[in-house]
């Protein structure tokens, strides 16, 4: 499928094709309004982040808005600056009526697959929301939950409540892969958030992957170096690509 072009006749990578089409759509609360109107009370925004990283946990948020009190600003995750995600971030957990986060580290993303990881942190986000939702919005899917939901593709771009999940979760890995960062500096995970910029994968190439990548993922098990491990972790044994791709968007 040939990539669009841009205004200037610059040929669009997939990236950021999907980034101009999102920032086009409107994140507003009309699914909730809809889910208000047939009797919910408690809805419950679900989205996770990480899905595409090489290294670290996937992390899903699953938030419950107050009705009453609006938060200006909310919209997808990928499309907003980091310090602005951390504004909007401190106001939809000191608004919100519920906030949950909840994270499958790398080891069980191998061992299930991406997709499933996410699913399963989806759950354990909603299982841990206090008080629980009585319905559900969620990114793109639906998740093995005894509640009435709906899933919306691009969620996180049309929803207020898919949008402020989406917010938190980012933030919330954000400052997980940050922590690692100093441990495993050849990787420049605090500026590539372990996804494939090209000094990520530069590192793998040369290194090989660390304890916390994702074995699965191509790109790490094609890595040629052996496997490194720090001794100290034996015993107890991040979406930097999309703000690039929304860099190239704006200098359209």
């Amino acid at each position: 499928m040939p990539k669009k072009s841009s205004k200037k006749g610059k040929q669009l990578s997939k990236a950021a094709a999907k980034l101009r089409l999102l920032k086009s759509l409107r994140c507003t609360t009309r699914f909730e309004k809809r889910a208000w109107a047939a009797g919910a009370r408690l809805i419950a925004g679900v989205d996770e982040v990480g899905r595409g990283s090489l290294f670290g946990p996937v992390v899903a948020a699953a938030v419950i808005l107050d009705p009453s009190y609006r938060i200006r600003g909310l919209r997808d995750s990928k499309l907003l600056k980091p310090e602005r995600r951390e504004v909007l971030a401190a106001r939809i957990r000191e608004h919100a009526v519920a906030i949950s986060v909840a994270a499958v580290d790398n080891a069980r993303i191998d061992q299930l697959n991406i997709y499933w990881a996410s699913v399963e942190a989806m759950v354990e986000a909603v299982r841990r929301l206090s008080p629980n939702a009585d319905y559900l919005l969620i990114d793109a899917l639906r998740i093995p939950w005894e509640c009435p939901q709906t899933k919306i593709i691009h969620g996180d771009a049309l929803s207020a409540s898919i949008a402020a999940a989406s917010i938190i979760a980012k933030v919330e890995r954000d400052r997980l892969v940050r922590e690692w960062a100093p441990v495993f500096p050849a990787y420049d995970l605090a500026s590539n958030k372990g996804y494939s910029a090209p000094k990520h994968i530069a590192a793998l190439r040369k290194y090989g992957p660390s304890p916390l990548h994702r074995q699965s993922f191509a790109p790490v098990w094609m890595a040629p170096a052996p496997q490194e491990v720090l001794e100290f972790m034996l015993s107890d044994v991040a979406e930097e690509v999309a703000e690039e791709a929304a860099e190239a968007i704006a200098g359209d």
